[in-house]
């Protein structure tokens, strides 16, 4: 079985909005809710854990409810960390998921689902236990001293920009989340970083999607253009 974990804990504060971005609504509804109903509509996936600040965590089940997200099973609260909120929520799963199911970590400020990408990235998970979704660079890629002067050119064809979702044999993924100490959970910002430190290759899967993530305010604005023909088109 395949399961996803929204992740939409962040604050927002380099957006500057009142409230975090992924619950800013866009047309009626919030960010985060497009991504999870096509997450729902998505033959893929079986399961969908929504993981938010404890005080937006009765918004967002309502909008799941509201919406009729059959693959619904839950909002928890995440943590003081982004690594202890996807501890939360591999907790959340365990109650539930076989050692060999797939989770799939989705940040919610990635507006989008590649859903022939991501299926490759499942098959890839299945295979060699661990798969992120990432676009290739196709602009010249350089490396920066600490005063900002360029250094030299960085091969672009070693380079990919991360995109959601990253992707891991429940298992393996669940018990190095509950074996990392504090500190780990404070320094790692990824999943992907975690699993790494801790010897899992991930496969990198192509995805042609615009790489957007919504951070600051230009980000939405360019959201709200490409919704209609590009993100959540049919």
């Amino acid at each position: 079985m395949n399961h996803v974990l929204l992740m939409m804990g962040g604050s927002g504060t380099r957006f500057g909005a009142e409230i975090p971005k992924q619950f800013i609504e866009v047309e009626g509804q919030p960010v985060f809710s497009y991504v999870m109903d096509k997450y729902d509509r998505f033959n893929k996936i079986d399961s969908i854990v929504l993981v938010c600040h404890a005080e937006w965590v009765d918004y967002a089940d309502s909008w799941a409810k509201k919406l009729k997200i059959a693959k619904y099973v839950g909002t928890i609260a995440g943590g003081s960390t982004r690594s202890g909120s996807v501890r939360n929520g591999l907790r959340r799963l365990a109650e539930f998921a076989n050692e060999s199911d797939v989770v799939l970590i989705h940040d919610a400020t990635h507006p989008y689902l590649d859903e022939g990408s991501t299926a490759d990235a499942i098959r890839a998970t299945q295979e060699h236990g661990a798969a992120t979704l990432g676009r290739k660079q196709f602009d010249t890629v350089y490396r920066t001293d600490s005063d900002g002067s360029l250094r030299e050119v960085v091969p672009r064809e070693e380079i990919v920009s991360g995109a959601s979702p990253e992707l891991f044999t429940f298992g393996p993924i669940h018990r190095i989340y509950e074996q990392a100490s504090e500190e780990d959970l404070e320094r790692f910002t990824s999943a992907g970083a975690i699993a790494l430190a801790n010897d899992i290759p991930m496969k990198v899967i192509s995805t042609d999607y615009v790489n957007l993530k919504i951070t600051y305010r230009h980000d939405m604005e360019l959201f709200e253009r490409l919704f209609h023909g590009y993100y959540f088109k049919g």
